[in-house]
């Protein structure tokens, strides 16, 4: 806080520092994590490293993606083309074969189903994409959470999630049913009960949990043509 620098060593690239107190870095001899005294986990060096999240940091050497525990260990000795970050108990990975699915913190597969992609886990669901190019949600046994698809989905933020159908943008529960039946080009995640829009006519509206506008904050463009 008195603006001193927290170690002597330099590095070409930082991170910001997670629990329990590593960042990763960068330096000529390759990407590594240190602690708040700029000493390194270890004296392995790998081609990128990512911040530690649930005590599990992604790691990529020549062989692929994979995460180190704080110890400096392997979770496990098998590589992903790609590996994300621990979140919820979950982490998604994408297999050298381009699939993606979620791993537990043992590192095993969390199901057995295999998706065009898998995003991270928030309060114990996620969103995956089908072959078919739709969005789901699951729970953390790989279990669709309804029987809903839709062109794109968000996570759930204080109980409800952004979805788009063919009509446009939304907002939808649990159970996949929309909140009201106006579609927009964008809706942003409620706060507070309420949420910022723009319309497909390029209005700009705030409008609350039953889809009613609530304040104007900008007409709807005119056409350019």
């Amino acid at each position: 806080m008195d603006g001193k620098p927290l170690y002597a060593a330099r590095f070409t690239e930082v991170l910001s520092f997670h629990e329990p107190g590593l960042a990763a870095v960068r330096d000529a001899s390759g990407a590594f994590h240190i602690d708040l005294r700029g000493n390194a986990l270890s004296s392995r060096r790998f081609i990128r490293t990512f911040g530690f999240y649930e005590g599990l940091a992604a790691v990529v050497d020549a062989a692929g993606a994979f995460h180190l525990r704080v110890d400096g260990q392997e979770l496990t000795p098998g590589r992903h083309a790609w590996c994300g970050n621990f979140q919820d108990g979950r982490c998604p990975v994408r297999a050298k074969d381009g699939r993606y699915f979620h791993i537990d913190g043992r590192g095993d597969a969390a199901y057995l189903e295999r998706y065009a992609y898998a995003g991270d886990f928030r309060d114990g669901c996620a969103v995956v994409q089908e072959s078919s190019g739709l969005h789901l949600h699951i729970d953390k046994q790989g279990h669709p959470l309804n029987a809903r698809r839709f062109l794109d989905l968000d996570v759930f933020h204080k109980g409800f999630a952004r979805a788009r159908d063919a009509g446009g943008w939304h907002h939808v529960d649990a159970a996949g049913d929309a909140l009201y039946t106006r579609r927009f080009a964008i809706v942003e995640p409620f706060y507070n009960g309420q949420s910022r829009v723009e319309t497909l006519d390029g209005a700009l509206q705030v409008i609350d949990e039953q889809g009613v506008t609530v304040r104007e904050l900008r007409a709807r463009l005119l056409d350019p043509a």
